[in-house]
């Protein structure tokens, strides 16, 4: 018999929170031709905001953040929020428990393996040194991983439980990072290649390594990563409740944001406790940082869209958004630029200025307008 810890909690079905698919998609932008954007406008002007953009669109090469740090981390948090609703729906239309755990497996070991295909086919991938020189780890690998693990906590835990394991696992992670000795290096050395993390990634990831000592999308990191899809399975949870109204959920995820954030900051002073904010090692500090500044987006997105009702230009986004890993994936089998400079080879050879403006206006152009069709035709290859 299938079971909710907190089934209680629903009088009615909750509304669907249209302001986490425009948030999915605002996500999304930045990936699939945003930033490309931006920097195409830089090329054709001196402005100093576009030069200060582009330059928070950059990951630091060690510690440290950037908002562009924060685009892997909420889409991940994004899908934790989503895992609730998702559990509860399929529930609420009788399928068994062992059905959902199916799915839950099944979606997770297919992005590993859609991760694996978006690092791209070995030159020689019918020799066996072919394959051991492919890079296996892969963002769509990490979110698979934690998402997996993180629903499975979900299926069997309430508020406290979640919260529980959030706390376990950062400060777990924190504790093996700082106290177990690794080979050469001795123990809490945070360095670029000295890590726990980074050692385990070279015994047990096959293939390349990213950074050839170490890899930001390793093994190693996903146990913090699986605290990152809970702290969204939380705030799916309180989202689903229907005892609150839009403007406490709101507040609580305006003040939830803020302590996060509090948090995370703090894990990264110096002193003997710190564990420095740091994406490539997705350290518990960054777990707690990005947490924070997801929820303040999310309270955002849903006080203007859900709670108000203000929708103007939220189609624009939700049209990105709905099929987010198929787009993600759609450059490793259409050559997009390649199509838009053939359309458009007549009027880039004259004005050889905006060459580069035009052809990423263009490839994104052709990347929405392919989404917009499937979602006008309801096709949605989801995962």
């Amino acid at each position: 018999m299938s079971s909710d810890p907190e089934s209680h909690l629903l009088v009615n079905r909750p509304e669907r929170l249209v302001s986490l698919d425009v948030l999915r998609g605002f996500d999304m932008f930045w990936i699939i031709g945003g930033k490309q954007i931006l920097v195409a406008i830089s090329v054709l002007t001196s402005a100093s905001w576009i030069d200060w953009t582009l330059a928070r669109m950059k990951h630091p090469e060690w510690h440290g953040f950037e908002p562009w740090d924060l685009i892997f981390p909420l889409f991940l948090f994004i899908a934790g929020v989503a895992t609730p609703l998702s559990i509860q729906h399929r529930r609420r239309r009788g399928d068994s428990d062992r059905k959902i755990y199916r799915h839950i497996i099944l979606r997770g070991v297919l992005l590993v393996g859609l991760g694996i295909v978006h690092n791209g086919l070995p030159t020689d991938w019918t020799t066996p040194d072919g394959w051991q020189n492919h890079r296996y780890a892969s963002v769509l690998g990490r979110i698979g991983l934690a998402y997996l693990f993180a629903a499975l906590i979900v299926m069997h835990t309430d508020l406290r439980g979640r919260l529980f394991w959030v706390v376990g696992l950062l400060v777990g992670y924190w504790v093996a990072l700082r106290f177990i000795p690794v080979p050469g290096f001795g123990a809490g050395d945070f360095s670029p290649g000295h890590t726990l993390t980074d050692y385990l990634d070279r015994l047990t990831v096959p293939g390349a390594l990213y950074q050839g000592d170490r890899d930001p999308e390793g093994l190693g990191g996903v146990i913090p990563a699986i605290a990152t899809a809970l702290l969204g399975a939380i705030t799916g949870q309180m989202l689903m409740r229907s005892d609150r109204s839009g403007i406490e959920k709101t507040l609580r995820m305006f003040l939830g944001g803020l302590i996060c954030l509090g948090l995370g900051w703090a894990w990264d002073q110096e002193s003997v406790f710190q564990f420095p904010i740091n994406k490539n090692l997705w350290s518990s500090s960054f777990v707690l940082y990005c947490a924070g500044w997801s929820l303040e987006l999310l309270a955002l997105f849903y006080l203007v869209i859900d709670v108000w009702k203000f929708r103007w230009g939220a189609t624009f986004f939700i049209v990105i958004g709905a099929n987010s890993i198929f787009i993600y994936m759609a450059p490793q089998f259409i050559d997009f630029y390649y199509t838009v400079n053939q359309i458009f080879a007549g009027p880039l050879s004259l004005i050889p200025r905006f060459r580069e403006l035009i052809v990423v206006l263009g490839v994104f152009s052709l990347k929405w307008f392919l989404l917009y069709l499937m979602y006008r035709k309801r096709i949605f290859l989801k995962v």
